[in-house]
């Protein structure tokens, strides 16, 4: 031991009877030792109860362990929808049986969009998956430019290189949802969209749009936020115009939570009166009354792949395509 009674590198060697070159190897996960020989210098390790200095391993690996998820939303969001819950359990999934831990960076400050920028230039970490994004964060086209690792939870709007995406085919979620509700003899059907200024809201209106303009219906609109108040404030508008809708697609289910709400509170019965879909099938789709008809999208297996393809790329492949998910329709009381 140390000075400090702390097992050094060089005991675990003497106890594993192997050189000091050789546990460097294992502790830095190579390749090149013997499983025999790893199978000892482990025993060692955990005999003397040894801990590898991470800052000296970091200086001969140049890694950190540490992956950066960047979600550009405020922590209210972000710790009350269940769609982040999900991506992080399918991120944590895939990092458990490494040595790579998650590093948690929410909305930066107001114009503090460089902090983030050198933070992730500083090498703090080895990569980031960036979840979440908007069209008017300054910082997407830098942050797809970047001399890092990264991966996007969907196609980032407004940046002119190829990067690697995980998404769901959202247009054709959505078009399943309000074909749905066609095929039940609905007409007039409205839609309460997500920010225009995200891939998942934009597309999933243009589902609903192309639907509606085959159909030779007119379109109902209001534009939320993904959250349950600006669902509410977007249900409202929407009824307040068209008080006779018979059906409305929402574009996420935290939003349909505040619409079942609406519905009620001006005594419009769902589905008798109008039947309901939402996108997501997160677990809020079962708790509200009625259950919730919904559009499946894997969420933790999105995650879970995200990080996949980071640690990919931090091990040296070039991707740089989007991959596309499939999504299916969860039908419940709400149609």
């Amino acid at each position: 031991m140390d000075d400090t009674g702390t097992p050094t590198l060089e005991q675990v060697a003497a106890l594993a009877g192997v050189s000091r070159a050789t546990v460097s190897r294992v502790v830095n996960g190579s390749p090149k030792v013997l499983p025999d020989t790893v199978a000892l210098v482990e025993r060692a390790i955990g005999q003397l109860g040894y801990v590898p200095n991470r800052a000296a391993r970091a200086l001969v690996t140049r890694r950190t362990d540490s992956i950066a998820i960047v979600v550009p939303e405020p922590d209210s969001r972000v710790f009350s929808d269940p769609f982040f819950a999900g991506m992080l359990r399918g991120v944590s999934r895939t990092l458990a049986p490494t040595s790579s831990q998650m590093v948690l960076l929410l909305e930066p400050a107001e114009g503090d969009d460089q902090r983030l920028l050198r933070y992730l230039r500083g090498g703090h970490v080895d990569g980031a998956v960036i979840i979440s994004h908007h069209g008017r964060d300054n910082v997407l086209q830098e942050l797809a430019q970047l001399p890092l690792p990264i991966v996007f939870s969907a196609r980032p709007l407004g940046v002119d290189v190829p990067v690697a995406s995980v998404d769901v085919d959202n247009v054709a979620g959505a078009r399943t949802a309000v074909e749905h509700l066609l095929g039940l003899g609905r007409r007039k059907l409205g839609t309460v969209a997500g920010p225009l200024d995200m891939t998942a809201g934009l597309d999933r209106l243009t589902g609903y749009q192309a639907v509606m303009g085959e159909a030779g219906l007119p379109e109902a609109v209001a534009i939320g936020d993904f959250t349950a108040d600006g669902g509410e404030q977007a249900a409202i508008q929407l009824l307040d115009k068209h008080p006779d809708l018979d059906g409305i697609f929402v574009a996420n289910d935290l939003m349909a939570t505040a619409v079942l709400r609406v519905l009620s509170e001006r005594g419009r019965r769902v589905p008798a009166d109008v039947a309901v879909v939402g996108f997501d099938d997160s677990v809020m789709a079962t708790t509200t009354t009625p259950k919730l008809t919904t559009v499946r999208q894997p969420v933790e297996l999105m995650g879970a792949r995200l990080a996949e393809i980071l640690l990919a790329k931090i091990g040296g492949a070039d991707l740089r395509s989007p991959e596309v998910y499939g999504t299916e329709l969860i039908i419940r009381e709400s149609t």
